[in-house]
């Protein structure tokens, strides 16, 4: 087994920015008072172009009259009825940068609590920061623990958080949400106040296929809610004498996904499986550069014996059996590095569908209103050369996906599985 030293230069590149991240992300922010104003489109627009202006790592603006941009999009903002209409428009403008990690989030979207609790709980100045917002100090919202993509005017449940209130109701990936509560979905107005609210979705294409579930919101905590789900996703898969584990990270930004990670491969639930299967779709990005030490890294067993009992247990420091990755479009950031260090240092096969190709740093600026904008600071290079942004990471076995009306069925897990399986009969 090798050591990847490489790869680890290529990290210290990523885990100092991310380093920068978690140190002082909010460089620029107006004081309480101002930012619980009443919505100002104007405001808000001059305080998103600016932070871009000045903050945005490519002076060039990747090849777009940034000014221009200013010149074409202030009029569509001052002309929005309400902050999520004018949040669209200057998406719209962000968007032309071509740039990932360079957004605009509300409060109407779980994406904004979920961008906050990966900073909150380390920086005790964003707490403050935040406190006419979240005055308990907690980065929470009433959800389901869904992700959702819109196609062609039809919303489609993307993702399943494992343990969450639609998982324990049946709602499946491909699901067609038609309606909650008798409304239109929105992602954060559809739970936030009942205790139970109907959702009519649509399993197939056709219309009778339509079926009302029953589903409790709760509130989730945004910095503890992509544990919980990692947790609750293990599963041991049976195949012809051999044991399959399976885990899904949906974020990798913070040491406890790791940590989660080995403590259930090492001492838990998947100490015994003969292959592993790490799933990183979805979610967030986010690495630490001792990752894949755990994959390639040598050390010793340790064994404990109890001549008493007649038990004689053997606990390994890394994990040396086969492991298989799991990517989709919506894997990005360091999540795509790893796969790339799967592939060229022959670490195990990746599976699935192109990755995101969002592949540069980012750092969130709190806006006056409380919004979050997420602005790319930094460029990013794997292996000195090697620019994954725009590009991302072809898997090694492609498998195609299509959401809608999927019925939960989910071939790209079943060929990391088997792909799994077969590894042993090597």
């Amino acid at each position: 087994m090798f050591k990847i030293s490489r790869v680890s230069i290529a990290f210290s590149i990523l885990i100092f920015l991310t380093i920068l991240i978690i140190l002082n992300p909010f460089i620029s922010t107006a004081n309480s008072s101002e930012r619980v104003n009443a919505f100002d489109s104007s405001t808000l627009f001059e305080q998103v172009w600016q932070t871009v202006n000045d903050h945005f790592y490519d002076p060039d603006f990747n090849g777009v009259n940034w000014s221009a941009l200013r010149e074409e999009y202030q009029p569509q903002v001052g002309q929005s009825p309400t902050r999520e209409a004018a949040a669209a428009v200057i998406n719209t403008m962000l968007a032309e940068l071509d740039t990932s990690h360079t957004r605009l989030y509300l409060p109407e979207e779980p994406a904004y609590y979920q961008l906050l609790g990966i900073f909150q709980p380390r920086l005790p100045d964003l707490q403050e920061q935040l406190e006419p917002f979240f005055p308990e100090g907690k980065i929470t919202y009433r959800g389901v623990g869904i992700f959702t993509q819109t196609l062609d005017g039809k919303v489609f449940v993307s993702g399943v958080l494992e343990g969450s209130p639609v998982a324990e109701a049946g709602l499946r990936v491909g699901d067609q949400i038609v309606s909650v509560a008798g409304r239109p979905f929105h992602p954060i107005d559809s739970f936030a106040e009942a205790d139970q609210v109907e959702v009519v979705i649509q399993r197939t294409a056709a219309e009778d296929s339509q079926q009302t579930l029953t589903v409790a919101p709760k509130l989730f905590d945004a910095t503890t809610m992509f544990l919980d789900a990692q947790t609750a996703s293990v599963e041991v898969i049976e195949r012809q004498n051999h044991r399959i584990g399976y885990m899904h990270l949906w974020s990798y930004a913070g040491d406890q996904y790791q940590q989660k990670l080995e403590e259930e491969l090492l001492y838990g639930r998947l100490k015994d499986v003969d292959a592993f299967v790490l799933d990183l779709r979805g979610g967030w990005g986010g690495a630490s550069p001792t990752v894949l030490n755990f994959f390639t890294g040598r050390g010793p067993s340790v064994t404990s014996i109890l001549p008493r009992q007649g038990v004689r247990e053997t606990t390994q420091s890394h994990w040396n059996k086969p492991v298989v990755m799991l990517v989709n479009q919506e894997s990005r950031s360091a999540k795509e590095i790893l796969a790339y260090a799967f592939q060229q240092y022959q670490i195990g096969v990746v599976v699935g569908s192109q990755t995101a190709g969002a592949v540069v740093a980012g750092r969130p600026f709190l806006m006056p209103d409380g919004s979050a904008l997420y602005v790319a600071v930094a460029d990013v290079l794997v292996d000195e050369t090697q620019r994954l942004e725009g590009r991302g990471i072809t898997p090694d076995i492609q498998v195609p996906f299509s959401l809608p009306y999927a019925e939960g069925a989910d071939p790209q897990k079943e060929q990391a599985i088997k792909t799994a399986w077969e590894s042993l009969q090597k």
